[in-house]
């Protein structure tokens, strides 16, 4: 989404729910929209990232950092700041012409005893319950949805499976829910992505895909499997590794020193060179380890 001078430049903009922009009472760059306020956090090694808060009633400019949670996802910068407040706003005016109805319910689902459900069509409800929830296809609803990512029942919960029903019925869901559901569509389910779409899922663009030519790619290298600091050798992280990163009584294990400096886990795994990463068969830090003995590689 891209947004004019006007909206980067603005401190306010027009609107049901309007966006006012803001610095907290310790120098944050915040913002409200309707009762959701955002601040632009900062992290580790000089990044920022999205917070939120919930019906602040002081004013934004008496706004503290304790007063917003979670974390939504990093920031390039306050340009993406804005743009992903004013993404919000617009999401909670579109989802407000969508005209979903909150009912009372105590319908039985996979996740518990529902305590509220949001009807956003006939045979289309998303249930809360105390743990979880998700959403309920009647079945003719659940029809429509593609054989490839059809659930028998039509319950599909709200961690990934809610884009299934975003994708079959994209007209419920606001345009950001959208980009989400196929994002989360892209990410878990490629081959059925693929399939209807008609088009093919190129390197970076399904997370899934991506880690099936990570594991193709390194089946017979040697992948960590579990890393703690090392108490014996200073500076460096003591890692247990198995051949494509196997686990299983039968897998076997071989323990390799990497420099602290040096070891950062990727998308997949770490990934042992075996010309730079000594094998290791000294004492070790992990518990499981102790009492083998030495137990270095084996031919």
């Amino acid at each position: 989404m891209s947004m004019t001078a006007s909206q980067l430049n603005s401190d306010i903009t027009p609107g049901f729910p309007g966006v006012s922009f803001g610095r907290s009472v310790d120098g944050l760059r915040v913002a409200l929209v309707g009762d959701t306020a955002f601040a632009m956090v900062p992290g580790r090694d000089g990044k920022h990232f999205l917070a939120s808060g919930w019906r602040i009633t002081r004013p934004i400019e008496q706004w503290r950092r304790d007063d917003f949670f979670g974390h939504s996802g990093d920031l390039a910068d306050e340009a993406d700041f804005r743009a992903r407040v004013i993404e919000n706003a617009e999401h909670q005016r579109e989802k407000r012409a969508l005209d979903r109805r909150d009912v009372h319910s105590s319908a039985n689902t996979p996740w518990g005893s529902s305590q509220g459900a949001t009807i956003y069509a006939e045979g289309v409800t998303a249930h809360s319950t105390a743990g979880h929830g998700g959403f309920h296809l009647s079945a003719e609803r659940n029809r429509k949805v593609h054989p490839m990512l059809r659930a028998p029942g039509g319950w599909y919960e709200e961690d990934e499976c809610w884009a299934i029903v975003a994708l079959t019925y994209p007209h419920l869901f606001t345009t950001f829910e959208w980009r989400c559901a196929e994002r989360t569509i892209k990410d878990s389910w490629p081959d059925a992505w693929e399939t209807i779409s008609g088009t093919i899922l190129l390197p970076g663009e399904s997370r899934i895909k991506d880690q099936r030519a990570f594991e193709r790619d390194h089946a017979e290298d040697w992948i960590v499997i579990s890393a703690i600091i090392s108490e014996q050798e200073k500076g460096f992280v003591e890692c247990v590794a198995t051949q494509g990163g196997r686990r299983g009584a039968d897998a076997d294990e071989r323990r390799f020193l990497v420099s602290a400096a040096e070891y950062e886990v990727g998308r997949f795994g770490f990934v042992i060179d075996l010309e730079r990463h000594a094998a290791y068969d000294g004492p070790s830090s992990f518990v499981s380890w102790l009492g083998r003995g030495r137990h270095g590689p084996r031919s």
